[in-house]
């Protein structure tokens, strides 16, 4: 099984839609494994940004700093959900980065709706509900960075047996 992070960012808690956009995870087959809500500090996301997803490096210094700035307002909650190709059902479940363009059906595309060009106009970082790990390398730093050994579980649930082929 593979396993990826999730970050509900502050916009989503103060919302109050964490609870929907858990259930779509989980109705889908998806098991969380770890589940934490933290307030970390510019460093820990600079860690979280830079030094696992180069977002300095491909965007620039100050959409970093935009980013990390709108993490730094309130508490998130970070989640390990495993499942079958758990990444790439999980970003495709999240749609894309951008809230104007993901999907409707996507939970960006469901719960957001502001563009990079409103973002950018209005300086602020774009509120876009949850981060997604983008890649299974990814997945694995992030997890890694977010969750100790001690605090991801293994546990059977009633789902995979419906969800997930097994042999026998």
């Amino acid at each position: 099984m593979e396993r990826t992070l999730i970050v509900f960012k502050p916009d989503a808690l103060q919302r109050g839609i964490i609870g929907e956009i858990i259930s779509r995870f989980e109705r889908v087959g998806l098991k969380i494994v770890g589940t934490k809500m933290v307030q970390p500090d510019y460093d820990y996301y600079y860690h979280h940004y830079e030094a696992i997803g180069t977002l300095k490096t491909r965007k620039g210094e100050h959409i970093l700093s935009q980013t990390v700035n709108s993490m730094l307002v309130g508490p998130v909650i970070a989640m390990v959900l495993e499942g079958i190709e758990a990444v790439e059902l999980v970003r495709k479940m999240v749609g894309a980065t951008e809230p104007k363009s993901a999907l409707p059906g996507t939970i960006r595309g469901d719960y957001a709706h502001m563009s990079y060009a409103h973002s950018n106009k209005e300086e602020l970082g774009i509120p876009n509900i949850i981060h997604a790990s983008a890649d299974s390398g990814e997945a694995a730093k992030e997890i890694a960075h977010w969750f100790s050994d001690s605090e991801l579980f293994t546990y059977e649930s009633v789902h995979e047996k419906f969800t997930q082929a097994r042999r026998k």
